[in-house]
Order: structure tokens, then C-alpha cells, then sequence
């Protein structure tokens, strides 16, 4: 479980970086305040990603997949570690 787990996060994790890069590029296009505040502050990318929808849409929602599938990775990684601290000794 904890092979599968590292596979999933680390494709997830890859992904969720491109496809926020992809939206930090967007915000770029509109303005360098708008790029430079979400690379920065994190916060003004969400109320960009609202008011242009239609242009982030698609990165945004590939995002959000493959943060899914990182969080899987990491319950599947930690299920790995649970269940082989509670298996018993070899004798």
C-alpha cells in the first residue's frame, strides 16, 4: 500500500504544480499585479480564479483532480504505516 501510496502523491503533487503554474500564468497575462499578488499571497489567485471562470476553469478543476489524487496517496501512505506498525513480531 505505502509503493502505491508515494506513486499516487508524487503524481499528484507534480500535477497540482503544473496546473497552478498554468494558473499563475493566466493571472500574469492579465496583469503583473495580479501575478505577482498569487505567487506571493496565495489568497488574491482564489478571488482571480472567480472573477475570470471561464478562462481558469479548466486548470483550476485539473487541480483540484490531482490534489484529490494526492490525497489519496498521502491516506494510502499513511494506511501503509498504521497497519505495518500494528502487525506482529516475527518471532
Amino acid at each position: 500500500m505505502g509503493t502505491l501510496g508515494m506513486i499516487l502523491a508524487v503524481v499528484g503533487g507534480i500535477g497540482c504544480l503544473i496546473f497552478n503554474i498554468q494558473l499563475l500564468i493566466l493571472a500574469f497575462k492579465k496583469s503583473i499585479g495580479w501575478g505577482l499578488a498569487s505567487l506571493l499571497l496565495g489568497i488574491p489567485l482564489i478571488i482571480f480564479i472567480a472573477q475570470n471562470w471561464a478562462a481558469c476553469k479548466t486548470p483550476f478543476l485539473r487541480f483540484l483532480a490531482c490534489f484529490a489524487v494526492a490525497m489519496v496517496g498521502y491516506a494510502l501512505i499513511a494506511w501503509g504505516v498504521v497497519s505495518g506498525a500494528m502487525a506482529p513480531a516475527a518471532p
